[in-house]
């Protein structure tokens, strides 16, 4: 258990703000599978200031989510601060956080992302008229550096730490690298070594057995997880289990995976509509197809559904193929 200012997390393990992904639906059904902190997908500054409408969406919280991170990116102090001040005062989010580590072209072209990694001083200036701003707690979520060249983790975390950022988020990755390559766990440790303020690791981290050594390698306070739990909340279940009892829980079946992936459906369509739910769903439900023997004809049947019954029946279908073979294994 760590906190974050004056929110306590009930375990180290985080939910990534993943940008495309990490909407109310996804964020509950992942909280619900024990998560100490989930993080909400980058909003831009400038849609808050100027009330643009799918951005208003994109700001909507379910208490059952909390406590919640909630993360916005720009490149200029005004609105960067505007905005901040906006989420402090019109949602129930717990944690502002600042994107420091989007590597992507139309966002590091505005300043903001990634682009801050480059200018140590200007991320002390930015946290610090945030934090003066908000009363909520301020947290970056950064990446090592811009490329290999220009790695200043160490400078950048510090100049966090004094601007009064109450934690930080480092992936072991250049902006250069994207999400190719290895993430570097010991930029990590020596991150962790010259802050007091928690710090929390990320890159890398496929399996609970991966968590673990992470934590323990590094010496940072809690462990992010974002790729390897979509499709996959079970992800973060096993490893808060692992990390507290050492048990290593069984994978889910077929059916419990296709049962949470409904699940998640009714979610996304309660929060936009059917027709754009499903349509979005498609790459989810690839997702928690992987690893599900027989899955291609049934993953490309997936992405012509358009109407919740037929997504359904189609993952209920396979699940029911499943069920059908095992119990002919077993008879066998």
């Amino acid at each position: 258990m760590f906190k974050i200012g004056n929110i306590e997390l009930k375990n180290q393990v985080v939910l990534a703000p993943m940008a495309g992904v990490c909407n109310s639906a996804f964020r509950l059904t992942v909280k619900e599978f024990g998560a100490g902190l989930v993080c909400a997908e980058m909003v831009s500054d400038k849609g808050i200031v100027l009330k643009n409408a799918k951005t208003m969406n994109m700001l909507y919280i379910d208490e059952r989510e909390k406590p919640l991170s909630l993360q916005i990116f720009g490149g200029e102090k005004k609105t960067l601060v505007e905005a901040a001040q906006f989420v402090d005062k019109n949602t129930n989010a717990d944690i502002i956080d600042i994107n420091m580590g989007c590597p992507v072209p139309k966002i590091t072209k505005c300043d903001a992302g990634a682009k801050w990694l480059l200018d140590p001083d200007k991320i002390y200036e930015m946290v610090t008229a945030v934090v003066e701003a908000v009363e909520k707690p301020v947290t970056v979520k950064m990446r090592m550096g811009w490329d290999e060249d220009h790695i200043y983790a160490v400078k950048n975390a510090q100049a966090v730490e004094r601007a009064g950022g109450q934690a930080i988020a480092l992936h072991g990755r250049t902006r250069v690298q994207m999400y190719e390559g290895t993430a570097n766990w010991d930029i990590i440790k020596e991150v962790k070594q010259a802050i007091n303020i928690p710090l929390i690791g990320n890159g890398d981290v496929q399996t609970p057995q991966d968590a673990k050594r992470m934590l323990e390698e590094t010496g940072c306070d809690g462990v992010m997880i974002g790729r390897a739990a979509l499709g996959n909340p079970w992800m973060i279940y096993r490893t808060v289990q692992f990390l507290e009892t050492g048990k290593l829980m069984d994978e889910p079946s077929v059916r419990e995976k296709m049962d949470v992936c409904i699940l998640h459906l009714d979610r996304l369509i309660a929060l936009k509509n059917e027709n754009v739910a499903v349509r979005e769903m498609r790459k989810h439900a690839a997702w928690y197809l992987k690893g599900v023997k027989g899955n291609a004809i049934v993953r490309n049947a997936v992405n012509e559904c358009n109407t919740r019954d037929e997504l359904v029946n189609l993952l209920n279908g396979l699940a029911a193929d499943v069920e059908e073979k095992e119990s002919l294994v077993t008879v066998g």
